[in-house]
C-alpha cells in the first residue's frame, strides 16, 4: 500500500508517461511509480532506491511484509534497471505537441533537443519562457538579443545597433581611440621623465654645492693648521731667546 507522504515525493517514474501500462511487478509499492534505480531488500521485495531509503529513516521494516530491513543488505538490481530503461515512453512534452515516443533511457537526451521543451530565453535580461522551436522567431524580436558581429570585429550588436553597424568604421573608431590613449600615455611618460630629469639636476646642483662646501672647509682647516704651526714656531723661538 502506498504511503501518502512518500507518494508526494515520488522517486519512481510517472506511470502515465509509458506507451503501454507497465507490468505490476515494475511498480514501486511505496510511491506507486515505475521503479527508478530498483533495489531489493533481504525479504525479496523491490523498491525505488530513493523511496526505501526515505522509508527506513522512519521505520526499519519492509513496507510490504513488515519484516526487519537492514540498509546494508539492500542491493541494486542492474539487470532490472536495464529492462525498465528499454520500455517505451511518451515525451513529457506531449501535452505541448511533441509526437515522439522513445526508450526511457533516452529521455534526458531527447529533452535536451526536444522542440517542444519549455526553455527560458537565453538573452540576459529577458524573462520570457518559450518552446525551443520558437526560439529563433523570438530572437528576431527580443529587445535583449545580442551577439558578436559575424565579421569578427568583436563588436557586440543588438537589434538597435545591428542595422547601423559598419565594421570598417567601428575598427577605425577603436584604432583612433587606442591611438589617443597611447598618445596620452606617451605624454604622461614624457612629463614624468622631465620631472625626474629636473629632480636629478637639482640633486646634482645640491651635490655640487655640498662638494664645494667640503672643499672650502678642507682649505680652512689647512689654513688653520698652518697658522697654528706658525704661531707655535714663533712661541718656541721667543722662549729660546729669553
Amino acid at each position: 500500500m502506498a504511503d501518502p507522504d512518500m507518494s508526494s515525493q515520488s522517486g519512481g517514474h510517472d506511470v502515465e508517461l509509458f506507451v503501454e501500462t507497465p507490468d505490476y511487478d515494475l511498480i514501486c509499492t511505496i510511491c506507486q511509480g515505475v521503479l527508478r534505480c530498483p533495489v531489493r531488500a533481504a525479504c525479496h521485495h523491490i523498491f525505488c532506491k530513493k523511496c526505501i531509503l526515505q522509508w527506513l529513516k522512519r521505520q526499519q521494516t519492509c513496507p510490504c511484509c513488515r519484516k526487519p530491513v537492514n540498509q546494508s543488505l539492500i542491493f541494486v538490481m542492474f539487470k532490472l534497471s536495464k529492462v525498465i530503461g528499454r520500455l517505451k515512453i511518451k515525451c513529457k512534452n506531449k501535452i505541448r505537441g511533441c509526437p515522439h515516443t522513445l526508450a526511457l533511457s533516452e529521455q534526458y537526451c531527447h529533452s535536451t533537443s526536444c522542440l517542444f521543451e519549455l526553455i527560458p530565453c537565453p538573452y540576459q535580461g529577458c524573462r520570457a519562457q518559450l518552446l525551443r522551436r520558437d526560439l529563433d522567431a523570438h530572437a528576431r524580436h527580443c529587445e535583449h538579443w545580442s551577439q558578436p558581429c559575424h565579421m569578427g570585429c568583436g563588436t557586440v550588436l543588438s537589434h538597435r545597433t545591428q542595422a547601423k553597424h559598419n565594421c570598417y568604421r567601428q575598427l577605425r573608431h577603436e584604432y583612433e581611440a587606442r591611438q589617443r590613449n597611447h598618445r596620452a600615455i606617451a605624454a604622461a611618460l614624457q612629463r614624468k621623465m622631465r620631472r625626474m630629469q629636473s629632480t636629478m639636476a637639482d640633486m646634482k646642483r645640491q651635490i655640487g654645492l655640498i662638494c664645494e662646501s667640503l672643499e672650502v672647509m678642507d682649505e680652512l682647516e689647512e689654513v688653520e693648521e698652518e697658522d697654528l704651526g706658525q704661531t707655535s714656531g714663533s712661541f718656541s723661538s721667543s722662549n729660546s731667546s729669553s
